[in-house]
């Protein structure tokens, strides 16, 4: 697989983890209107860990499933690097992220 695959893989598998974190934020924020904002006592932990193992899952998936799949085809490089890309990029997209939200205050 060339670099240029890699990185625009990796690129695109980051981007694919902050629009999740962007959702759930999304969800997360809306949910009392939606639902209400009456406390069933165990209903709303549950649910809450329940996202957790589910957003563990999806972004384990995104960001661990192609460099899995790649080092078991006995391609190491190339699953290090596509994994150091999907990385690098989500960290760029966070920074960028954090930098516009401290300039903008």
């Amino acid at each position: 697989m060339k670099n240029s695959k890699l990185i625009k893989s990796g690129g695109i598998h980051g981007l694919a983890v902050f629009g999740y974190i962007i959702f759930i934020v999304w969800f997360l924020n809306n949910a009392s209107s939606w639902f209400g904002e009456d406390d069933r006592g165990i209903v709303a932990p549950v649910i809450m860990l329940s996202i957790f193992v589910f957003s563990a899952l999806v972004t384990g998936f995104l960001i661990l499933g192609k460099p899995i799949m790649l080092y078991l085809d006995k391609n190491k490089k190339e699953a290090i690097k596509m994994l150091f890309y999907t990385g690098l990029s989500l960290f760029i997209i966070i920074s960028i992220t954090f930098l516009f939200f401290s300039l903008t205050k």
